[in-house]
């Protein structure tokens, strides 16, 4: 999987930042899910790598500006793309009426099938690679981060232990790489589990919304292989941060440590910071957790 942020800005734009937005790419399968779509994330994604159509999901955190404000933009230039693939769009309450709306009120039409979905904290989605779940953070209005777990895969198949044992290629190594037991037309019964390597384990990612210190952050991001949490302000403005409810970098990194988190990125910069003052951030986020990187607008990590 492939992070791109598109926006690493809190609040406002900056000549150096745009606001939130983060695309995960799939590598299997190449599909793109959003996560929020600040002002100005179109065009972003048109100076990155990504294709717009491969966009399959939205997932919104919460409704405040500087993390919808690019839906509508994106949501029709999709369609005037020509693109026809369907989207769906997840997030709290109102994110439904704030694009009926939007697409009422500018007279916007899109020509792809666009499926909006209100969700409240819990599973929010579980298909056969992925499920994706919501957690309430503190904020000043609702807001979620997102939980995603990638789903367990089988181990490889022995194709060469297969061919020892008598066993022909034929449309029966699918199944089998899929642990399943076939019968041959010989009648000979063939257990695919018998055949499979070590399972492959599932990657696991958090993704915050905009939050002030909460305990159930420890449960959102739980031994995740990677957390991206947003670091507004600097430890010094402890008071400033919480009131508003964001989180400060030595706050952020804190709860990597303390969710047994393997490495995190942090985001959501104030306008405030200057490129010039990110070695000092990152320094403050280092002294407490090491593997710790700064997201830059359209950055690209793998998981």
């Amino acid at each position: 999987m492939q992070l791109t942020f598109l926006g690493t800005g809190g609040g406002m734009p900056s000549l150096q930042r745009s606001v939130s937005s983060l695309a995960l790419t799939h590598s299997q399968c190449g599909d793109t899910w959003l996560f929020d779509c600040g002002e100005g994330t179109y065009l972003q994604y048109m100076r990155s790598l990504l294709k717009l159509g491969r966009i399959s999901k939205i997932f919104i955190t919460h409704l405040h500006g500087d993390h919808i404000f690019g839906l509508p933009g994106m949501i029709t230039s999709r369609s005037m793309g020509g693109i026809i693939q369907p989207l769906t769009l997840y997030g709290p309450k109102g994110i439904k009426l704030f694009m009926d709306t939007a697409l009422l009120l500018s007279s916007s039409h899109i020509n792809y099938p666009l499926e909006i979905i209100e969700i409240e904290a819990g599973l929010v989605l579980n298909d056969r690679a992925f499920r994706v779940s919501a957690w309430p953070l503190v904020h000043s209005i609702h807001c979620f981060g997102y939980r995603i777990e990638q789903h367990d895969k089988p181990g490889f198949l022995d194709a060469a232990r297969l061919q020892e044992d008598g066993v022909p290629r034929g449309p029966w190594y699918k199944h089998l790489k899929e642990g399943e037991t076939v019968t041959l037309e010989d009648g000979r019964v063939i257990k695919g589990m018998d055949y499979l390597g070590p399972v492959i384990k599932g990657k696991t990612l958090a993704i915050f919304g905009d939050t002030a210190p909460t305990p159930i952050a420890l449960q959102l991001a739980a031994n995740v292989d990677l957390m991206v949490h947003e670091a507004t302000l600097e430890a010094s403005l402890q008071d400033k941060a919480n009131k508003h409810g964001h989180s400060t970098t030595l706050q952020a990194v804190q709860v990597a440590k303390e969710a047994g988190v393997k490495r995190m990125i942090a985001t959501h910069f104030s306008s405030r910071y200057m490129l010039s003052d990110m070695p000092r951030l990152l320094e403050e986020c280092r002294s407490v957790f090491p593997n710790t990187q700064l997201a830059y607008d359209l950055a690209v990590f793998t998981l």
